[in-house]
Order: structure tokens, then sequence, then C-alpha cells
């Protein structure tokens, strides 16, 4: 839900601190899930369109020629390509000139069509983020003055919006009132709620309801309004519903929807010349029925449906979801009839889950409104409309058509005080906890002992019980007050340091798309030699299998016959992990002594390259926050000679990284070059992590930079990644290795390595000279290794 800041402080005097307003909202379960500060672009300015052309070879597109308040010469006429087909001649419309920064992060550029340059690019209402609407360029009124900020003509103040979570059993947060109502009560602030009267100076005129179905709807308004002028909102309204994603259409639908938006109030304003029978009946549908929706859809009906039709009984709406197509505002409508009305949230919802229409309609009713909201949701209409229609009457004869399943109005419960204390954990009275539910509308009426009377509010149909209640008492005592109580508990189990990081490692990998696997810690005697690996071993004098006699010394060998098994059963590609135990063979241990052992890591990843493990493990050391040298000199055994290094921490060895040797994989019959990551846990999770360091994400778009070196044999490509990115410096957010050549074009003894750089900026989009700025530092940076750019 959008709640604007600007139309909250109508109702208190909230504080203009963003962040204070947040923290408020959030400590009551309303929390803030993102803030947007709204206004104007600036280098967008007002343009009237001169003439338009198609272009035979650009059949999609057309050429603009504007008038930017530079005047109509031909040296002044500004010339732009345009996708969208909605205006024409005459029409005023938003001009993002060149070099404008657009909401979305584009840098808008000279870019022509068959070598004809434009001159900037024409907008839509969503480009400029004022709403959602981007099915064509945003039309501005004619009379608009031309060659000004487009802000100055839709009427946009600065505004900040706050979109917050909403959760089902809040449904008076679906209106700024009742959002101000929690604010203004949480901060202590005199609330200030619309109070509008309504004023009633026309004859009796009115539209009969019959309420046929009256289970489904419980309370139906209409009341008749004369004097319309259909036309443009009030500039200050229409800048509030852009804020809040609104698109403006016209003052009558504009305040349907304010009130809405404001009160947490559904309305529907008819055309009372085209509202056949000039009356109003809501019933069940007929199993097949249809109706066109303002959506333009047919949409076919069962007898769960409630419908709202006219007086001949023709289908004009879809109760609390949508009205018909045929219930649509004109421009000539100078009498409309009002509906406000109340229905019941069940069936609401199952047709919404039926058709998959959702609106903003039904995601208040099938949450419950306030079904006494009603008569001040009527005056609000008609004073609001009253701004842009100074000839409007409000009409006798109003009707107020009720049934039986409209909610009663006095709902109360009883409240006892201790159990209020007992499950919040404090020590409040019957007086304190008056005063917390007042100003949210749960009036105290009275007090016996330890039992409160509370008056329950009609805009809250969530509450019902005394728990309803508690939790009230709890939000605006404020849970951060609530103190936290330690259970008394002697033997109260907990996970250590190491343990919690295994945990948190597990949920790396996994979140890596690896599955864990787990092979038997007893090997053949061959398997060792068959990976590679020295075949010194403990064995096991009474093995349970008799050729399993020997205790693991590395992860390894399980791991690469789950992938040759997968291989085997048409499964390539797999990615495992195991964590687990191995035994070096080291001094035989005495008979009162246990071997040595270690818990490792060990990743492989079939049909993968040694980049590959490379990118898991800069994942995993970022994550756990651990890091280790890149040694190439050194390569461990059973592991390719030139893609694979050991991983080196201080002195000390802490794993590998690579691919599996050729012969090994031969040996386990496996065709798929395999990428391997081995950790020793040991040391890794008892190390003290680095502590990790908040970035916020760039909204400016990157740059992807392909660049090849040739590099020395003897030059480690862990160096070309550390030089890279010191000549990189801060504009580097991402790099991948993702290539390696030896072979024709490069000379023996050298090998070419090609780099991508992600490039990106977190205050501007990047432009070509701060690429090429890069790309210098990181050649020179490069050079001092012997390496060099290739062409």
């Amino acid at each position: 839900m959008k709640i604007s800041l600007n139309w909250l402080q109508e109702y208190a005097d909230f504080p203009s601190d963003v962040e204070a307003v947040s923290d408020a909202l959030s400590r009551l379960g309303l929390p803030v899930e993102d803030v947007e500060h709204v206004g104007g672009v600036a280098g967008v300015i007002t343009a009237r369109v001169l003439r338009t052309e198609s272009h035979p070879e650009a059949a999609k597109v057309q050429r603009v020629w504007v008038d930017a308040g530079d005047g109509t010469s031909d040296e002044a006429v500004r010339h732009v390509w345009c996708g969208a087909s909605n205006f024409g001649a005459g029409d005023v419309v938003p001009l993002a000139t060149l070099g404008t920064e657009m909401p979305d992060g584009r840098t808008i550029g000279s870019r022509g069509i068959l070598g004809i340059d434009s001159d900037g690019m024409l907008c839509s209402a969503r480009e400029l983020g004022l709403g959602t609407d981007h099915s064509g360029i945003l039309v501005l009124p004619p009379d608009s003055p031309v060659g000004v900020p487009y802000g100055d003509v839709v009427g946009l103040v600065a505004d900040v919006v706050l979109d917050i979570d909403v959760t089902r059993n809040r449904p008076d947060a679906y209106g700024h009132v009742g959002v101000a109502r929690d604010l203004a009560a949480h901060l202590g602030l005199e609330f200030r709620p619309p109070a509008p009267t309504l004023s009633v100076t026309g004859d009796a005129r009115s539209v009969p309801v019959d309420i046929v179905d009256g289970d489904r709807c419980g309370r139906f308004t209409s009341t008749v309004l004369s004097g319309v002028v259909v036309g443009p909102s009030a500039p200050w309204m229409a800048a509030r519903l852009r804020a809040v994603g609104q698109r403006p259409i016209n003052n009558v639908v504009d305040v349907s929807n304010y009130v809405m938006l404001e009160l947490n109030q559904p309305n529907h304003a008819y055309d009372l010349a085209t509202l056949g029978g000039g009356a109003i009946r809501v019933r069940r549908a007929a199993d097949g029925e249809h109706l066109v929706t303002l959506d333009d859809v047919d949409r076919v009906l069962t007898a769960d449906d409630l419908l709202i039709c006219d007086g001949a009984d023709s289908p004009i709406g879809l109760a609390g979801i949508m009205g018909g197509a045929n219930t649509e505002i004109a421009d000539t409508t100078d009498t409309v009839a009002l509906e406000i009305a109340w229905f019941e949230p069940i069936g609401v919802a199952s047709t919404v889950s039926r058709t998959g229409l959702r609106s903003d309609a039904s995601a208040r009713f099938e949450r419950g409104v306030d079904p006494y909201s009603i008569d001040t949701a009527i005056a609000r209409f008609a004073e609001l409309l009253a701004e842009t229609c100074p000839a409007l009457v409000v009409h006798a004869g109003g009707v107020d058509a009720r049934a039986e399943s409209l909610p009663s109005a006095d709902r109360s419960c009883v409240t006892r005080v201790s159990q209020a204390n007992r499950i919040i954990g404090v020590s409040l009275t019957a007086a304190e906890i008056a005063d917390l539910l007042a100003p949210i509308g749960y009036t105290v009426t009275a007090v016996d002992g330890d039992e409160l009377s509370v008056t329950l509010p009609t805009w809250r149909p969530d509450s019902a019980a005394e728990i309803d209640v508690i939790e009230e008492i709890a939000r605006h005592y404020g849970y951060d007050r609530v103190p936290t109580q330690v259970p008394l508990s002697p033997n109260h189990g907990h996970l250590t340091p190491v343990q919690q990081r295994r945990r948190q490692l597990r949920g790396v990998l996994i979140g890596l798309g690896l599955s864990e696997v787990m092979p038997s810690p007893f090997l053949s005697a061959g398997d060792l030699a068959a990976a590679g690996l020295p075949a010194e071993a403990l064995h096991i004098t009474n093995p349970l299998v008799a050729d399993e006699n020997v205790l693991r010394t590395s992860l390894r060998p399980g791991l690469l016959a789950a992938v040759a098994f997968n291989e085997s059963h048409r499964r390539p590609g797999v990615a495992l992990f195991e964590i687990g135990h191995i035994y070096p063979p080291g001094t035989p241990p005495n008979i009162a002594e246990l071997p040595d052992e270690r818990e490792e890591l060990a990743v492989v990843l079939a049909g993968q390259e040694a980049p590959a493990a490379m990118a898991a493990w800069r994942e995993i050391a970022s994550a756990m926050g651990i890091g280790a040298r890149i040694d190439q000199s050194s390569v461990p055994a059973g592991m390719h000679a030139t893609r694979s290094a050991t991983l080196i921490a201080g002195r000390d060895r802490v794993g590998a990284v690579g691919e599996i040797a050729p012969e090994v994989l031969e040996a386990f019959d496996i065709t798929e070059r395999v990428a391997v990551l081995e950790l020793d846990l040991t040391r890794v999770l008892a190390a003290e992590p680095k502590a990790a360091r908040w970035k916020p994400t760039s909204r400016h778009p990157s740059s992807d930079l392909d660049l090849a070196f040739v590099v020395p044999e003897d030059v480690p490509a862990e160096k070309v990644d550390k030089a890279i990115r010191q000549g990189a410096g801060s504009l580097l957010v991402g790099l991948e290795l993702f290539d390696v050549y030896r072979g024709a074009g490069v000379a023996d003894g050298s090998r070419s390595l090609a780099y991508r750089l992600r490039l990106q900026a977190a205050d501007r989009t990047l432009t070509d000279d701060d690429v090429a700025t890069v790309v210098k530092s990181v050649t020179t940076a490069t050079a001092k290794l012997g390496a060099t750019l290739r062409a």
C-alpha cells in the first residue's frame, strides 16, 4: 500500500523525518518496504506537437516535430522519433531533452534511426514515475505553456511515498486516514480526520435500490448529484494520485479514487442518463450470464457471483470488484448516481479467486470495509467534486437500503487487565489501557474490577475478541518496550560458534544450487590411487565390507564415484558437496590413542571447468568472511597440472581449487570435465570471520567489458586478477575469468586470459570516457606483470 507523506500530514502534524515515520510505522506492525522520493524529472519540459510523419522504412515508429518553447522556425523546431501514436498535432507532451537522466537510470542521448538523430524522447507516465501507464505518451492539458518543466503543469510537488506492508488483519490501513489514526495515536499527536458535511440543496431525485440477495450485500446507498462538468482534476489531487501510483483520468473518476484511498471506502459513480430504468438491483448472477467489465473482458459468471444491475435487470457491475464497460463516465455526463455499498467479504473473495480479477476495490472489500463510514464518504465525494464543479447540486431523496447481513454497529467485548498484562508481560492499570485504546477508537465504557468493557470500532472488523484488543494494547504500548525474559532453565541448549558457522556454510552451499551427498568414509585399496592420491592410509582390521578396509584421506574419491554413477544413469552435470571427516595416515597411533581426523568440505561441479570452482570459492569466502591466497605453483595431487591451485592462508594449506586431472576422470569412467573445490573446515570454521560490510545497491546501469591479456606462463592468474582490481578501483563490481587460451596467435611460454569486468557507479551512469579510463588504468597495472592487452 503506497502512502503519501504529504497526504498523511493533512490529518496530523507528523514529523518530516522520513526515517522517524518509517520506524514508527514498523513498530506498529506496518513495516515500510520502500521509500520513494517523487517529484519532477530535471530536464523534462513541455513541448507542443507541430506535425507527425510516418517513415516508409521505419513502420513501427513515427517522426515528430515539436516546439519546445524555442519557436516554430526550421532552426528552432526539434525532431523526435517516437513509437507511440496516441497524440497528434496541437497536443502538449513531455519532452526529455538530451542529457536527461530518467528515473529508470537511462540517460537520453541523440540516438537516431536510419541516420536521422532524435533531439530527445517523448515520455509516458510510467517513464516519468507518474504511475504504471505505459500505453502511450502522457498528453498534457491543451492550454499548457511550452518550454517549461512538466512538473509545473501537472502540479508535481516534492513528496515522499512510503510503500507499507499491510497484513490482512488491518483493513483500515488500506486508507490514508486509517494509517494516520494509528500513527498519530502512537506518536501522541492530535488526529484531524476529514469531517465533511453533506449540503443537500436540490429537489428530490432518487435512484431506487432493490437488494435481492441480502446475504451478500448488507448496505447499498445511492445519491444523485447534478451540475457535474467532466474535466481535469485539480492539480493538487492529480499530483497526489500520481504519487501513489494512480493515473488521473477526469475529475469524477479521480474523486472516486481519492475517496477510496483516503477513507478506505470504494465507490462508483454512474452516469444517470445511461442507467437503464433509473434504478439499481443487487442480485446473484445466473449460471452462464455475461458481463463485459471495465477492462473490456467478457466474463462468464456463475450463481456464486454478485451483480449490480440497472432497473431493466441488465448487469452493470461485478459487485465489490469492477464496474461494467457500459458504466464509464463520459465527457457529456452532467448528472451522476453515486453508489457506496458494503458487500460480504467472503463472497467477494470467492469471485476474485474464481475469475482472477483483482482490483483496488476488491482488495478492500474482501478484507472488510467500514459499513458505517458510508455517510462520511458520500459527503467527502461531494465536497471534493465541488472544487471542479462549482454548480454541483446534491439532491434530496438519497436511498440507503440495508439487509440482514449488515454487521452491527454495536460491538463490544470484555478484556481482563490481568490477562493483558500476563500475555504482554507488563503491568498496566485499567486507566493506562483505556488511554492506549481511546485514540484508535477502542472505547472503555465500563470497569468492573479486573474486567473492562471495550467498544470495538466499526472500521476494525478484524477485532472481535479479547485477544484482538490485547494485541492493540501491545502495539500501542510498543513491542520494543516489552521486556525480554530468559526462560528459567538450567540446561538450555545452544549451538557453538563452530556449529553456527557450519550451519551457515551449508546454507550458502545449498543457495549455490549444490546437492549434499554422504558417501561412505570407507574405501577400497585402489580408490585413492584411482583418484591420483597417495596410497598411504589407515586400515581397518574388522571392516564391515571386506574390500572396503581403508579410512579415506580425502572426500574426493567418494564424490567422483557419485559423479560417475549419475553420468552412467544419464544424469550429467551434477553439482554436489560433502561435509565430512577425513583421516590422514600420519604416525600409526598407539592402541590407547585415536587416529587423527579433520573436517573437510569438497565440492564437485560436473561438466564445468576451473573458473566455476573459483566462482564457488569466491561466493563461499565472501559469505563466510574468510580468505586465502591462490598458489598456482603448488598443484594438489590428482588435479589438473595447469588448471589447479592450492589455497594458502598465512603459511597453512587450507584447500585446493581447480579441475580433476584427465587420467583421474578416465579411471572413474567420467567423460565430462569436473571442477573441484576442497576446504579444511577444521581451520576455516575455527577462524574468526571478517566482519561483513554493507554496500548499497546502485540504481544506475552497469557496463560489461571484456579484456584479454597475454600473460607469461609463470605469472599466476591470481596476480592478474589482483592487478585488474587495483587498476579498476571502486567502479569494478564484478570480475570473471571466462577463457584461458594457448595456441595460434599467442607466443610460446605465454597464455591468454580473458576477463569480463562489470563496471558500475553508485551516483551516475558511466560514460565512454569513464570506461576508457578504467581500461587504461587496468592495462597499466597488468603491464607491471609483463601482461599485454590482446587485440
